[in-house]
């Protein structure tokens, strides 16, 4: 698909009855990518959105079809936690996670915070980057290892 050859038709909060389609988005983003598969359903919790946290999802949708979404922690020391961001495979490279960055940012800002801050895997890593993010450190994850990044707001 070309980028944004569809407009998404809004950005808004998820409803609690979201939470498994939210979860089913998340196990398919995240087993694009082969090297994580094993790790990924050997372990189906580190897909589950906690029912407490559902109400700080943001989703993207197209055609009144889900395509994306963001998960952002309360801020904590200055910063937002990116705790999650997928988005369908099919809509990937398409603007998708980049609306859905800039989103994060706004919603972090609103809360005070100075900075949003996630532990991207290696695949994400130039999508971080294009986005604004940049590398503060390497950290250890139950899935190997992690890249510290961080996006100074406004």
């Amino acid at each position: 698909m070309d980028p944004m050859s569809t407009t998404p038709d809004r950005i808004r909060f998820a409803e609690p009855e979201e939470r498994l389609a939210l979860e089913g988005l998340q196990r398919r983003s995240s087993l694009v990518w082969e090297e994580y598969r094993e790790a990924l359903l050997a372990h189906p919790d580190a897909i589950e959105i906690p029912e407490e946290l559902v109400q700080r999802v943001r989703v993207v949708s197209i055609a009144g079809k889900v395509v994306g979404f963001h998960l952002v922690l309360t801020p904590h020391d200055g910063a937002c936690e990116v705790d999650g961001l997928f988005v369908e495979p099919d809509q990937m490279r398409t603007g998708v996670g980049r609306l859905l960055v800039r989103d994060a940012s706004e919603r972090a800002l609103e809360e005070g915070a100075t900075a949003l801050e996630v532990t991207a895997n290696p695949r994400a890593l130039a999508f971080y980057e294009k986005v604004g993010f940049v590398a503060v450190g390497q950290v250890e994850t139950r899935f190997g290892p992690g890249i510290r990044m961080r996006l100074p707001l406004r």
